[in-house]
């Protein structure tokens, strides 16, 4: 049996947004039990040239909204970058999310050979839709997932690797 482009795109993204969210709420009950200001978690950087918190969940965000609107097709909501709060995170997370389950399985058909063209440091670069998705928008997108959950972990958010992969 293969997997379909659908299969290793919109579902993976949709329950490590999911994921993500929960991992959220646990930094802000973290940040009201130890009575830190919640913009001190968001504006937490693993290193000075990184992005904080809020930046990697809004990345996180947009590379899988991104790149499921370029496998389709269709064109990808636009989000201004305003959030604020966790609570404004964990919204921005479902209107993601709602926006991938708004798109069809059908609609990913063929998207393995489409052409997918985008800027990359200035310089428009193309690929095939697979390669799109397997070694461009999955990689970044779990880069910036990977990293809020490590800012959260370091800044001692109790959360563990079952906390980011969640049930299967």
């Amino acid at each position: 049996m293969s997997l379909s482009m659908y299969q290793i795109s919109a579902p993976v993204f949709v329950k490590t947004l999911e994921n993500l969210s929960a991992i959220l709420d646990k930094g802000a009950a973290f940040a009201q039990a130890k009575k830190i200001d919640p913009l001190v978690l968001l504006g937490y950087r693993l290193a000075p040239d990184m992005f904080a918190l809020t930046k990697q969940v809004q990345i996180a965000s947009d590379h899988a909204k991104r790149a499921c609107a370029r496998l389709t097709g269709v064109e990808a909501p636009v989000y201004e970058d305003t959030e604020a709060s966790f609570e404004d995170l964990k919204a921005r997370i479902a209107k993601t999310t709602a926006f991938i389950h708004s798109l069809t399985p059908q609609q990913f058909e063929g998207a393995e050979t489409r052409e997918i063209t985008m800027k990359s440091g200035g310089v428009d670069r193309t690929f095939l839709g697979s390669l799109y998705l397997l070694h461009n928008a999955l990689p970044n997108f779990f880069f910036h997932t990977t990293t809020a959950y490590a800012i959260l972990r370091h800044c001692g958010v109790e959360i563990g690797k079952g906390d980011f992969i969640g049930k299967l």
